[in-house]
């Protein structure tokens, strides 16, 4: 389609989607710079939830603190980094705040976060800076990263937010490594200060050049109505909602209480993997190289399988591939509890690879799910509220499971993980596209035909 032709025009799709079709040189510049504008601040602010467990030896060490209170401190931090999920999107979507001011603000508190972890007075200097203002930045910062590129990118938003949130995993790795390897309690304030500055830096100086299209935008030289029918060739796998649900409506639907069940239940397992697993594997004596290797695989895969998560589930369905991925995640436990029981180092690098790749998979997965049942026009803050789930998974994975492991142990409380994650996996048959009638047959690809 011509910009000349269609600049300015509102169109509708076969499906009742609303576009507002532009193409101006501002319109493009945002387009083939939002990713890239994104990916770095994601990939900073990841550090506080993956990097944090590397350095949970030399933060007990330093501060003398039990291991249920460190990881309280976490559990804290994921409360609030995904508690600001849903008010930052209903803000965002309703233009009261503009999204570089957004990334300034969780700059500034990303920042505070770790030199409170550094510097703090205790455990409650740690719970006040790290897990609540640091959490509460870090939720920003993802918020904003990832409903901007969706923004710029409503034709392909499954594979582009998913590139951008892999970040928020892998972008740890060297901090991890490194926290592994050379991290003590003598030199960890000065590495925490270090990282504070660079965080603060990167999500600074990427966040002011951040800005959002009009709404409803859509460039003009792709043809919405064409798109819809057949952009993907999982298009009928992945069939577009039947209506376009407000958050309120979506709470009266039965599938928006399932999907948050299941990403409470798959997050908890998820956070306690990237909670513990370097703190298992230095308790059980394993030698440094291989701890961190083991942290590696697990934050690497878990950041960079959400890319090919999304690749399959454009072809297999999201429910199905949703499915696949929490039955990985349990395999990974498994693995883990074997390498708990036996002491084995190549069980331990084998499972945080298979838990990392079923750990983080599910995340973009429901980002999509959220459009295809409840439409477009509000599926950002629909999603925020699916997300922040997270909150209570982070109470569940990290701070109820500090008392399961002391209690129980590793091998006992991986297992109990895995049967947590197959579990996830079994509600998925209970997920019903709003709209329909529930008697209508499944088909073979896993999504519910559609009228």
């Amino acid at each position: 389609m011509a910009e000349s032709e269609n600049a300015g025009r509102e169109v509708r799709d076969y499906y009742g989607r609303r576009y507002y079709l532009r193409d101006k040189p501002e319109d493009r510049a945002g387009r083939e710079s939002a990713v890239w504008l994104a990916w770095p601040p994601m990939a900073a602010v990841g550090v506080l939830q993956y990097g944090f467990g590397a350095a949970v030896p030399a933060l007990m060490d330093r501060n003398g603190w039990t291991l249920i209170g460190t990881f309280s401190v976490l559990a804290a931090w994921a409360v609030c980094q995904a508690g600001v999920a849903f008010p930052t999107a209903w803000l965002r979507e309703r233009n009261r705040i503009a999204p570089r001011t957004v990334m300034l603000v969780g700059a500034v508190l990303c920042a505070i976060g770790l030199v409170s972890l550094a510097h703090g007075p205790g455990m409650l200097g740690a719970l006040l800076g790290y897990a609540v203002l640091g959490g509460a930045g870090a939720g920003l910062v993802y918020s904003t990263c990832s409903t901007s590129v969706a923004k710029w990118h409503p034709d392909r938003v499954g594979g582009k937010v998913s590139l951008v949130t892999g970040a928020f995993a892998y972008g740890a790795v060297p901090f991890a490594v490194a926290a592994v390897v050379r991290l003590t309690p003598a030199n960890l304030s000065g590495a925490l200060d270090v990282t504070a500055l660079l965080l603060f830096l990167v999500v600074a100086g990427f966040g002011v050049f951040f800005r959002d299209p009009p709404a409803d935008w859509w460039p003009s030289r792709i043809d919405p109505r064409e798109w819809a029918l057949s952009h993907a060739p999982g298009r009928r796998v992945n069939a577009p909602a039947v209506a376009q649900y407000s958050p309120q409506s979506a709470l009266h639907t039965s599938a928006l209480p399932v999907m948050y069940l299941i990403v409470l239940a798959a997050g908890a397992v998820s956070l306690f993997n990237a909670a513990f697993v370097v703190v298992f594997a230095v308790k059980a004596g394993m030698a440094v190289g291989v701890v961190a290797v083991a942290a590696a695989l697990f934050i690497a895969v878990n950041g960079a399988g959400r890319s090919a998560v999304m690749r399959l589930s454009d072809r297999l369905g999201r429910a199905r591939t949703l499915k696949l991925v929490l039955l990985v995640q349990a395999g990974g436990q498994l693995l883990l509890a074997l390498s708990a029981s036996s002491g084995s180092s190549v069980l331990l690098v084998l499972g945080a690879a298979v838990a990392g790749a079923g750990g983080g998979g599910f995340y973009p997965l429901f980002a999509s799910l959220a459009r295809d049942y409840f439409g477009d026009r509000r599926a950002l803050e629909v999603h925020g509220m699916v997300y922040s789930a997270k909150a209570f998974a982070g109470i569940l994975g990290v701070g109820l499971a500090a008392l399961a492991v002391t209690d129980w142990g590793y091998p006992v409380t991986f297992v109990v993980a895995g049967g947590v994650s197959i579990a996830s996996a079994v509600a998925i048959a209970r997920l019903q596209r709003p709209g329909l009638p529930s008697t209508l047959p499944r088909v073979h690809s896993g999504a519910r035909l559609i009228g």
